[in-house]
């Protein structure tokens, strides 16, 4: 069995890629990576790739709606797309495997966890993380990404003066 140990004396383990367990995968976001969406990243953690893209509608879902004071919505939708490992996966229809409604969940607390929604009145900002390849880690690119994207958005509609004000309270990584 190869324990991925070096040569010598150093009992340093090492990971499938090669890298040491204190080591980062590389870490590369390519901005404005779909033409369409407020925001989009490709975010690159090692080989796992998934691409973020925000939206933003007018108006918010019905449980919202004549709120004193008016507030806008975020909701993140997760999937993983066939082909993104070495077996392919189905679709996932009708509905999200229990995983992607998981990490779907997890998505959408975090972001809603560092934006005021009071400061985007009747704006819904929706949410698509799509794992075009995965080696690890699509969550974790996942919620990063997305907070990139988010950023991009928030900062378009600022300049657009579709927000009077911006309704980020912090950033989030993971």
């Amino acid at each position: 069995i190869d324990l991925g140990l070096k040569e010598g004396n150093d009992t340093t383990m090492l990971r499938n890629d090669g890298r040491s367990p204190d080591q980062m995968r590389p870490l590369r976001f390519i901005p404005n990576f779909t033409k369409y969406a407020e925001g989009s990243v490709l975010a690159e953690f090692g080989d796992t790739k998934v691409l973020c893209t925000v939206c933003v509608d007018d108006g918010v879902p019905h449980f919202l709606r004549n709120q004193n004071p008016p507030q806008g919505w975020l909701t993140a939708e997760y999937s993983m797309l066939p082909g993104p490992t070495n077996t392919r996966a189905r679709r996932e229809r009708p509905a999200p495997s229990g995983r992607s409604q998981e990490i779907q969940r997890l998505i959408g607390r975090s972001l809603r966890g560092v934006i005021d929604l009071s400061l985007a009145p009747e704006k819904t900002f929706q949410i698509d993380c799509d794992v075009l390849q995965a080696d690890g880690g699509t969550r974790t690119t996942a919620i990063t990404g997305a907070y990139v994207a988010l950023k991009m958005a928030v900062d378009k509609l600022l300049r657009d003066r579709r927000l009077q004000n911006n309704p980020l309270t912090g950033s989030v990584a993971a």
